[in-house]
């Protein structure tokens, strides 16, 4: 399996929610992960970072942010050219897929969870 490097935008310290349950889940199928997120913290040995951090060589972001809240990321991600954004269920963004689109960067309206474990990502 290839490690495919990842940006979880939206990440929380809390087990219940979505993002955390996919750091857990890209840590353990051998994926790098970079966590953001509201709160400092560390899940599954992943540092959660309060600010945008320099990136290099990301596949992937996987957005758990809704879309009023991705705005701030716009160029974050565009300039970290990823090969691909996932929208995470409640995180759709028609204004953000146009700007993908015009800076060539795939996107998909997937669940991450759901893309991991059927082997999809």
């Amino acid at each position: 399996m290839k490690n495919k490097k990842t940006l979880v935008l939206g990440a929380s310290i809390k087990p219940q929610r979505y993002s955390n349950m996919a750091i857990k889940s890209l840590v353990q199928k051998g994926h790098s992960v970079i966590a953001i997120g509201h709160d400092v913290g560390e899940v599954a040995g992943v540092k959660i970072h309060k600010k945008a951090i320099p990136l290099k060589n990301i596949d992937t972001v996987s957005l758990y942010l809704n879309p009023i809240n991705q705005r701030e990321y716009y160029n974050y991600i565009i300039e970290s050219q990823p090969r691909r954004v996932v929208f995470n269920p409640g995180t759709e963004n028609p204004e953000f897929y146009q700007l993908l689109k015009l800076n060539d960067i795939q996107f998909e309206v997937a669940c991450t969870l759901v893309l991991l474990s059927t082997n999809q990502f």
